[in-house]
């Protein structure tokens, strides 16, 4: 499995971001090989970010290459280039 943590800064209010991910939200429950994904709250003001678990390094490049995660920019008005680390899960403490 493949963790990837994608930190982004946004010119949108929390509440507008959410309500642009929650119209977001059916299509990446259809995405492939995405098993879970968490929308978290930085610390700084307009911070926000994505923990996406993936059951494989193909299916994370593949969404990547996606018009779904291209459009991420537009719909989340991203203000810079966003940090994103991306790690291979050695196991998990609960199934």
């Amino acid at each position: 499995m493949i963790l990837q943590i994608i930190k982004l800064k946004s010119s949108l209010d929390m509440d507008k971001l959410m309500e642009k991910a929650r119209e977001r939200e059916p299509q990446f429950k259809a995405t492939p090989g995405l098993l879970q994904k968490y929308y978290v709250k930085l610390s700084e003001p307009g911070q926000y970010g994505g923990v996406y678990i993936w059951d494989s390094k193909e299916s994370a490049q593949s969404f990547g290459e996606s018009k779904l995660a291209k459009g991420i920019p537009e719909a989340y008005e991203i203000l810079e280039a966003p940090d994103i680390e991306t790690m291979e899960i050695l196991f998990q403490l609960r199934d």
